[in-house]
């Protein structure tokens, strides 16, 4: 049996980043877990981000805005640094309204209370004019790793797709954003040799993850962990219950040929002429009249002796069917 590794343990953290370490992993078992996950911290691990912004004054992404230094371009690529936590539902429209010369950041918006922006200090635009109004609405949605707007626009048009959560058609002067759910900044990992008994050719393996501050990374690190663990458990249980399905079947048919046993006729048994004769002078027609009476019982009937209780037991032993003992 392949040797189980160490639990893994936090080596190195600061704020977002962590670098997790697993020790005694049998050789290649380190490029074997270290690569599933990071697929899977990369693709399918939930967050939330922009998927829709309208902007008063610009019917496009490319429009500029008087008073308003940044472009729509510009504008698109701030809003998308944007990290929301999401603590009920599944997607929010989100407003901004600001007049006068200042710095617009992330603090600005009205959030409601379901919805947590965790980096509010991002720059979102400069107004350079004092009687400028500034007004967006955005919305921010769940979803999984990333999604590029044309793939949104397809499914939602197309009849008969499944739409992403929140997803429907767009409203007019709103300007759709590629989306990046994924909460995963920055992951990698590095397998090393090391020595476990007498051999030196073990792996350790090291993960690095960096994350949004959505979650933290031991968070990130024991759900892509619980993913895989449930899609294991989907291919063992599927093995278990084929198992169990053809001993049901084995059990049904064992059931169904016993049956059909029962309605044997006894001359059809390949039974002696005497051992015959006894039974049909005491009216057993079948193996199941055979069956419902005992080895005692049987050797009682008139014509009936150990000869025939035996060549009755040998006959009805390769039916898979056995006599009563006792009375």
């Amino acid at each position: 049996m392949i040797p189980l590794p160490l639990p893994p343990k936090v080596i190195h953290k600061k704020k977002n980043q962590a670098v997790f370490e697993i020790e005694g992993l049998y050789p290649g078992y380190g490029v074997t877990i270290g690569n599933a996950l990071r697929r899977v911290l990369l693709s399918s691990l939930q967050g939330a981000a922009v998927t829709e912004v309208k902007i008063k004054g610009a019917s496009h992404e490319f429009s500029t805005m008087p008073g308003i230094l940044e472009d729509g371009i510009m504008i698109l690529l701030n809003l998308k640094k944007l990290r929301f936590k999401i603590h009920e539902g599944d997607s929010y429209k989100i407003e901004l309204k600001v007049k006068g010369e200042k710095e617009v950041t992330g603090a600005d918006f009205k959030m409601p209370s379901q919805v947590e922006l965790v980096n509010p200090d991002t720059h979102i635009a400069t107004i350079t004019d004092k009687k400028t109004e500034f007004e967006m609405e955005i919305h921010i949605q769940k979803g999984l790793g990333y999604e590029p707007k044309d793939q949104r626009k397809t499914q939602v048009e197309n009849k008969g797709v499944v739409l992403p959560i929140g997803a429907k058609k767009s409203e007019i002067g709103m300007i759709a954003l590629d989306a990046i759910y994924t909460p995963i900044k920055n992951t990698n990992f590095q397998v090393e040799n090391m020595r476990v008994g007498d051999r030196t050719d073990f792996d350790k393996l090291s993960i690095e993850i960096e994350t949004d501050g959505t979650i933290t990374p031991e968070e990130a690190f024991f759900e892509a962990s619980d993913i895989l663990i449930k899609h294991f458990n989907i291919i063992f249980e599927g093995k278990a219950a084929k198992s169990v399905e053809k001993a049901s079947k084995d059990s049904e048919d064992k059931e169904e040929k016993s049956a059909d046993a029962l309605q044997i006729s006894v001359e059809d048994m390949k039974l002696t002429g005497r051992t015959l004769s006894a039974l049909l002078k005491n009216n057993i027609k079948t193996v199941g009249g055979i069956l419902r009476k005992s080895e005692n019982s049987l050797s009682e009937l008139e014509g009936m002796g150990d000869k025939a209780i035996s060549e009755i037991k040998r006959k009805i032993k390769k039916l898979g069917l056995e006599l009563k003992s006792g009375e």
